[in-house]
């Protein structure tokens, strides 16, 4: 599987609950897709969100996020980790 890194933006203001409600969105039927959503971090004063997550495609984690509800404006492949 390869490894991806999503951005949300747009979304100033959120909160460790919606944060946490909007992660959960995906995890719930991340498996139709064969992605699995690691970790989501979010800065609520620049409004930014990141995802991390192992898919099969950039297609499929976009996918999941739009059918859960909060599409990505950027999907970014990590072929390289330490």
């Amino acid at each position: 599987m390869a490894v991806f890194m999503d951005v949300h933006h747009g979304m100033a203001g959120i909160t460790a609950d919606q944060l946490a409600a909007a992660h959960q969105a995906d995890l719930a039927i991340e498996a139709e897709e064969q992605v699995h959503f690691k970790q989501a971090w979010a800065d609520p004063d620049s409004g930014t969100v990141y995802c991390l997550s192992e898919a099969p495609s950039m297609e499929a984690v976009q996918r999941i996020h739009e059918r859960a509800g909060h599409r990505a404006d950027e999907i970014h492949p990590v072929p390289l980790t330490a």
